[in-house]
């Protein structure tokens, strides 16, 4: 590993892409920690204090910032409104005939597609700021998790002007997020919106470890081999695939013979990736927010029937009824997701307009339901992968006290694994790139005894005519 490190240093455009990625990733850590203008930095720290374990309803979105977000600093909606405008535009090809031909027209057509995410995603993040600035000049205790009577306010200045300049600023900031990710899959290396995930989400990693270490080290040593544990499993699970066969057919053009290779088509046992989590979260967090919101100003005054049960059972992630529910939400968003994303019948028809088929299955439907059946017993072993997965970070809030944003679980280890599997595999495949093309060139500053090699080879091959 080293080894490869070293070797990836020492070659010297991929040395640039590396610290081209690694600029970017610090000017994206930079900006979680600038305040947002009109946003008190010591109020909000003031709100904070005597929050509980599981802080507020937007874990997982403060998670995705990097804790930028309960700091309402200017990158506060980190990369939250590109991965719901994404989301929604890979969902809406299926709805709308018209996304659906963009998709099938190649780049032109993808260019198109990514234009609507940029689009949307600044449509989105202009409605998340205004609603998150809203929030927070209304009842920022219910917000940040803090107590009323030591979180007042964090806007010193509430003026409709201030407000403004606050939306637009944590507008600009999504859109230089969003910029910055694809210069670093521009000029980079790996994809720029996940390495941004990546880093935001790797910086809570040690004080959300460190701060089991206030129940003692017995907790923290046990926590920390079983993060090593969980971490293996999710290794050996995100490379695990079904291998599915397939034979192309031979065929003569002219009186060439073309095609009669084998290959295989993978099937990945976790197709869906997090976005279950994030919608069984995402959607689990909607009830609280309005039970949040439907209390009466007055705290000594009970609140309804409905937003105190959901404050009591929905608000603790610790609490049965909440880990239920997202099990089970979990489980059905990943049947959900991968029926959306993978199609077996416009698989099965590329397999056949490429001359291909799976040995001992027709080409047609039946290719479709051979692909359908293997999907779907592969998608109960991600659903229940992912549930358990999703289940970690809460039985450790019951045992140890870890907050929602416990790193050996759920959506944090699944972005670390998964994200940083697949930058490894693209610095190695530049590696093998780049050692081939130096191989090529390695005879270039002795040029000039390339004429002499093949003057020398002249002559054998006349030697040998006359011969």
């Amino acid at each position: 590993m080293l080894t490869a490190a070293a070797r990836a240093f020492k070659t010297p455009d991929l040395r640039k892409k590396i610290l081209f990625t690694l600029l970017v990733m610090a000017i994206f850590r930079l900006g979680s920690h600038i305040p947002t203008p009109g946003i008190s930095f010591k109020l909000i720290q003031a709100c904070q204090k005597g929050a509980g374990s599981n802080q507020s309803f937007l874990g997982l979105a403060n998670l995705f910032s990097g804790g930028a977000l309960l700091q309402l600093s200017v990158f506060a909606l980190g990369i939250m409104p590109y991965i719901t405008a994404s989301i929604i535009v890979q969902l809406l090809t299926v709805v709308i005939p018209r996304f659906e031909e963009l998709k099938k027209e190649g780049q032109s057509g993808q260019t198109k597609m990514t234009q609507y995410t940029r689009y949307l995603t600044i449509g989105l993040a202009l409605l998340q700021s205004a609603t998150l600035v809203t929030a927070a000049k209304a009842n920022p205790s219910t917000l940040l998790g803090g107590d009323s009577s030591t979180c007042p306010t964090i806007m010193p200045n509430q003026g409709v002007f201030y407000l403004i300049i606050m939306v637009l600023v944590l507008t600009a900031g999504t859109g230089l997020i969003m910029w910055l990710g694809e210069q670093i899959t521009e000029r980079g290396i790996g994809n720029g919106m996940s390495l941004l995930i990546l880093t935001a989400v790797a910086a809570r990693v040690p004080g959300s470890v460190w701060a089991i270490h206030d129940q003692g080290w017995g907790k923290f040593l046990l926590v920390v081999v079983m993060g090593l544990v969980v971490t293996v499993a999710v290794v050996f699970v995100e490379n695990s695939q079904r291998r599915i066969p397939v034979q192309y057919a031979k065929r003569m053009v002219g009186r060439r013979m073309y095609g009669g290779m084998s290959t295989y088509l993978p099937l990945k046992v976790n197709m869906a990736n997090v976005i279950p989590i994030i919608f069984a979260t995402s959607l689990l967090s909607l009830p609280v927010l309005l039970a949040g919101f439907a209390q009466p100003s007055d705290r000594s005054k009970p609140a309804a029937g409905w937003a105190q049960w959901v404050l009591n059972n929905l608000n603790r992630g610790d609490h049965w009824s909440y880990m239920l529910l997202s099990t089970v939400l979990v489980v059905f968003f990943t049947f959900f997701y991968v029926s959306i994303t993978y199609q077996p019948e416009e698989v099965a028809d590329n397999l056949k307009s490429a001359g291909s088929f799976i040995p001992g299955v027709r080409a047609g439907k039946a290719t479709a339901d051979y692909l359908n059946y293997v999907l779907t017993r592969i998608t109960v072993v991600g659903a229940v992968y992912l549930g358990v997965l999703a289940l970690i970070p809460l039985i450790a809030l019951a045992m140890v006290g870890a907050n929602s944003n416990f790193p050996f679980g759920g959506a944090s280890i699944l972005i670390l694994v998964g994200v940083g599997l697949e930058t490894v595999k693209q610095v190695d495949s530049k590696l093998q790139q780049h050692h081939y093309e130096g191989f090529l060139r390695s005879d270039e500053p002795g040029a000039k005894s390339k004429p002499k090699a093949t003057k020398a080879a002249k002559k054998e091959q006349t030697a040998g005519g006359r011969v």
